[in-house]
This record gives structure tokens, sequence and C-alpha cells, in this order.
């Protein structure tokens, strides 16, 4: 099991390192296609453009056992796919279990079990009590760590939670293959009685109310997702969304609930038939009022995921781009994908009104936008909106140009910010300006898929300590909120529309400091991050959350 799967976090991926950027343009200068393409159709391109009107969405922290936001009363949505243990085996070496096409376990083998882990969250943050656990079938189970059993009947059990002990585990001891446990449900205090018609948490609406749009490309955990069919996607009756992703119906109801427009991200293995069924579901249940942000993958030019390396592979099959230059195919393959996506959208909501359609790369990469993914087979044409991710980017790694992890790591944090007001953020700024042009250029909306701060330890700087906690004091810095304050000025006056912050509520490690809070009963009051964002939010006239 890696770090990032036991934390939950991964090193982001605004920009890749100085090494590669020079590459790319040591390659762009040998090919010498500086040029931006002459639009013959410029007229058409001006008649695209619509006026911006920035606004706050936010992106919601993935499924997991260790999810700090704590968005459903149930807390078994988001446990881990089941641990197959045997008795004096090595932990989780237990056989391969047999599960139904929704993840609950059908049988075991003699002197096995099965287990799962809920709230792997230190510092007791999640709620304390008694906590009511419902399931189906007919079977035994058992409660380990921060949870004790208080008493049980069939069908129902209660258990009394101390989160100040950790995180807890459910093991299933026993269960009857004629009548197997299924449909389990871990309720938190107080919830019992409404959690079937009320599914999330009071405080999660109560803090992203207001909210424009929300991104679910973690909560449909789309990096590397292996989802191809639709009777391959997570449903309300599977056993958790940690293995998936969110159910569809779940996202779509959040959406309605909160009044925000939704922006789905399309598996990039995904087949057109789930592609169709997908948007057959969202016209069928989403408000009408609401719009939809239509993307294919995430990140489809950074080469650390998969679906980036799939694009390269599908580009050769198809023999788009140059043999020695795979990137520039993947490129290419990228725009073909998101347009046939894009048009089977079209078809389904019968025309293009309620969509947003978004072609996302690199911020302020205008070589690769303007002569690679928009213009190739007139994607652009079939456009609405160019996403990028400006974040005010620190990548500190362990070696190679300066700074480096070990002398940042002996800097204040006065300094730290220095250097993210003097340098980041009007890098940042710059590759905002630069986007603009091309968007502009092809009558697209500039929106941003990503962004806010991005100090991190990259390249084995990451196992710097000193490093991580001294990032992590900047983020807690009063001054982060007003450089945060330059930074959406900026995005404002240079003409940007939607703002999707990365991400919502998650806990900081050496992986990042993503969350624009920690925890979810953190005191919003004490982040300058939530506090500067939701103001700017307020000043373009959102009802956000904002505590003063």
């Amino acid at each position: 099991m890696t770090l990032q799967k036991v934390f939950g976090c991964g090193v982001r991926r605004g920009f890749q390192s100085g090494a590669i950027l020079r590459l790319l343009a040591s390659l762009m200068l040998t090919v010498g296609w500086w040029e931006v393409p002459c639009l013959a159709e410029s007229g058409q391109a001006a008649a695209k453009a619509k006026k911006p009107t920035p606004a706050l969405g936010m992106n919601l922290a993935g499924p997991a056992d260790w999810n700090t936001e704590l968005p459903f009363v149930d807390v078994f949505r988001m446990s881990r796919p089941w641990i197959s243990q045997r008795k004096g085996a090595p932990w989780g070496k237990g056989p391969p279990l047999a599960l139904d096409q929704h993840g609950w376990v059908k049988r075991l083998e003699p002197d096995c079990w099965a287990e799962t882990p809920l709230c792997t969250i230190d510092g007791g943050h999640y709620p304390a009590g008694q906590y009511t656990v419902f399931y189906e079938g007919q079977g035994k189970l058992d409660f380990w760590g921060a949870a004790q059993v208080v008493d049980r009947q069939p069908g129902r059990i209660r258990i009394q939670v101390d989160p100040q002990k950790g995180g807890f585990f459910l093991r299933l001891l026993e269960t009857d293959p004629n009548d197997y446990v299924r449909n389990i449900r871990v309720i938190m205090p107080g919830f019992e009685k409404t959690y079937e018609k009320e599914p999330f948490h009071p405080a999660f609406l109560q803090r992203w109310r207001g909210i424009r749009c929300f991104r679910f490309m973690d909560w449909m955990h789309t990096n590397g997702s292996e989802i191809r069919r639709w009777e391959d996607r997570p449903t309300p009756e599977h056993a958790t969304f940690s293995a998936k992703g969110v159910a569809l119906e779940w996202m779509i109801d959040l959406c309605n609930r909160q009044q925000a427009d939704a922006w789905f991200c399309m598996p990039h293995l995904a087949d057109d038939e789930y592609v169709r069924r997908f948007a057959q579901m969202v016209k069928e249940r989403l408000d009408p009022k609401l719009r939809v942000y239509i993307e294919y993958s995430n990140e489809v030019w950074n080469s650390q995921f998969p679906q980036t390396r799939y694009s390269w592979e599908r580009a050769k099959e198809l023999g788009l781009g140059p043999k020695e230059r795979p990137w520039e195919g993947g490129g290419m393959f990228y725009a073909r994908r998101s347009v046939e996506i894009f048009k089977i959208w079209q078809e389904v909501f019968g025309g293009t009104e309620r969509l947003v359609r978004v072609i996302a790369w690199q911020a302020g990469n205008q070589w690769w936008m303007e002569r690679i993914v928009l213009p190739f087979e007139d994607a652009w044409r079939h456009t609405d909106a160019l996403a990028i991710a400006p974040y005010i980017w620190m990548n500190v790694p362990l070696k190679g140009d300066e700074p480096t992890a070990d002398q940042v790591a002996r800097w204040s944090v006065e300094e730290v910010l220095d250097y993210l007001e003097r340098v980041s953020l009007p890098r940042a700024i710059e590759a905002i300006r630069r986007s603009k042009e091309t968007a502009d250029k092809f009558g697209l909306l500039l929106v941003a898929y990503e962004g806010g701060q991005h100090m991190v330890g990259v390249a084995g700087g990451e196992n710097n300590e000193a490093l991580t906690k001294l990032f992590q004091a900047a983020n807690q810095h009063p001054r982060l909120g007003q450089i945060y304050e330059k930074y959406y000025q900026a995005w404002t006056e240079s003409g940007g529309d939607l703002f999707c912050y990365f991400s919502s509520v998650s806990r900081w490690s050496k992986w990042g400091s993503w969350g624009i809070l920690q925890w979810y009963d953190e005191d919003p009051r004490k982040s300058p991050k939530f506090m500067s964002t939701m103001r700017w939010a307020r000043q373009l006239g959102q009802p956000v959350f904002l505590p003063e």
C-alpha cells in the first residue's frame, strides 16, 4: 500500500518539472511551430464568445475511509473495499473474496473473515456517540478499534464510538450464502430516522451553500478510472463509494439540493454507450435550471496519470501525430475524443444551451493549446470553454534548480510568503493572461478546473519534514489570505469565468496542503484560505457560507 493511498493525498499536477518544460520548449524551437494558426473563421470565433461571469466552484475531496470532509451521514459509504483475513495468516492475506455485483460478501471460507476500516481520522475529528448499524441478511458483525457494541438485534446494532481512539473496523465474521449480509449502513448519531431522505451531512451542505458548481473529478475517481461500460459504474446499491467513486444519482441529488451546476469528468476508457446513458440520467434528473460542464477525463496532458499514457497508445493505433513525439498524438486524440463525447451529450440534450463543453490543458502553455489541441479537427468549434489550473505554485525538489528542499526548509514563513508573492503569484497571473489570450482567439470562455496554492516538495523534497511543516505553517498564515485576494482579483480582471478551487476538505501532509480546510469540524474563521475565497465569492454575489 502506498503512502498516497494511506493518506488519501497525491502530489498535484499544476505544472511539470522545470526540466520537462525546458525539454518541451527545446522541441518547439526545433520544430519551429510557434505560429498561431490563422483562424479564417475569426468572425465565427468572435460570435462564439460569451461575456465571462466569474464565480466560485469547488472540487470535492474523493471518497475514502480517511476522508475528513464527512459529506455523508452513513460513514459506511466511505469504507474501504473488504479486506480478506485468515486465521494465522498475515494481515490482509486471506483468500479472494466471493463478492456480488455490488461488492457484498456472498460467503466466507472456514477460519476466514472480511473487514473494513471506517473513519481512519486522527485527532478526534469525526462525531462521537452512538452510531446505528443497519443491515440485511443473516450473519454476524463485530467491531474493534474506536467502536464498542452497545446492543444488537437482527438487522440492527448500536455501537459507541470514541473518535479520540482513531478509526474503527467493522468485521464480517459470518454470513449465510443463501441470505448473505448486505446493505450495511453505519449512521452517525442523530440521523438514524432521516438518513434515507437526507443522506448528506448538514454541515457539508451548509459549508458549500452558494457554490456555483461542483467539480466531481475526485468523487468519480477519474484518475486511472477502470470504468468502461455503463454496467461498471458505481450505483447507490454498491457496498462503498471508495471503490469506484460516488454514484451519479447522489451527485445529481447534491447539485439539485444546492442549486449548483455539475462538472462531470468522463472516464478515459468509457465507451459511447456509457457516455450516452450517463447523459440521459443527468438530463432526466438534474434540475433543468442547472448547467452541466463536460470534460474528458482529467489532465490528459499530464504523464503522471494512466489516462495520458492511454491517449498516447490510442494515438499510435489511430496514426495521430508524429511517432517520435507521442505526446503530440495524445493531445490530438484528447481533442478528438472530447468532441465525440460532446456530440453525444448534445444529442441527448437536444442542443448545447445547458452544456459547457470543456477542453482542459496546462495553464499558460499556448503552443499546445493553439497548435495541437484546439485546432485539431476544429475541436474549438465544438467547445465552449478552455480550462486551466493556474496554481500559485512553489514546487521544491530535493536536488536541481534552486531553491532546493534543504534551502527552503531553512527559510522563515515570511520568506516563503515573500517568494510566493514575488515569484509564484506573478507567474500564475501571467499564465492566466496568456491562457485568456488563447481563449479569446478561439472565442472560448476561460475557466479554471483547479486552482489555489501549490506549495509542496517534489522529486524527493516531500520527504523533508521541516519543509512540510514550513509549508503547512504558510497555509495557515493570514498573509496567504492577502495573496489570495490579489490572485482572485487578477482572475476577475483578466476575464476569467468559473474558478473551481482545489480542493474542499482534506488533511494536509507531505503530499500537499490542498484542503481549503483540513477537518469537517474546523473553524473556518481560522483559515485565511477559506475566508478570502468566500469573501471573493460574496463580492461576486454568491450567497456562500461566510462566518464572521
